[in-house]
């Protein structure tokens, strides 16, 4: 099985739900401090980040993501497949993916029913988030495109 890395479909569609912020922010009351393009490791209420910077950790937590998803699956995956999925693991973490019914079922070359778990994964402290459903129902319909 070959290492995928993720395309600029995938890209995208990170890219498109995250937005870059330069200056520390939560994008929930809820949540952790976050700056650039989603990223969440060292930042704290006063970091502030370059253009270069941000795109720079961008890169590492995708490295990451992609480690991640390239070490969990075991059956083949299209690059869609494996995009939507990099973006679940971006969002979410790898201990999360890991830990998953989507995996489980995915693992078990149930890609059909895989794809109905992304829908589960919209909710932050138990609360049902609409940012989170509207990327739940991009990265499933990018997923499911590879399976039609």
């Amino acid at each position: 099985m070959n290492k995928l890395s993720i395309s600029d479909a995938g890209l995208s569609l990170i890219k498109d739900f995250e937005k870059c912020v330069l200056k520390a922010y939560k994008p929930t009351p809820e949540d952790v401090w976050t700056c650039g393009w989603g990223s969440t490791k060292g930042v704290t209420e006063s970091t502030v980040w370059t253009e270069k910077e941000a795109d720079e950790h961008l890169r590492r937590d995708l490295a990451e993501a992609e480690r991640c998803v390239n070490a969990s699956v075991f059956v083949d995956l299209t690059q869609l497949e494996f995009d939507a999925l990099v973006s679940l693991v971006f969002n979410i973490g790898c201990g999360a993916f890991r830990g998953s019914t989507l995996l489980r079922l995915l693992n078990d070359s149930r890609h059909d029913d895989a794809a109905q778990q992304f829908k589960r994964w919209n909710k932050q402290a138990g609360k049902e988030l609409a940012g989170l459903t509207r990327r739940r129902e991009a990265e499933m319909a990018l997923f499911e495109r590879s399976v039609a």
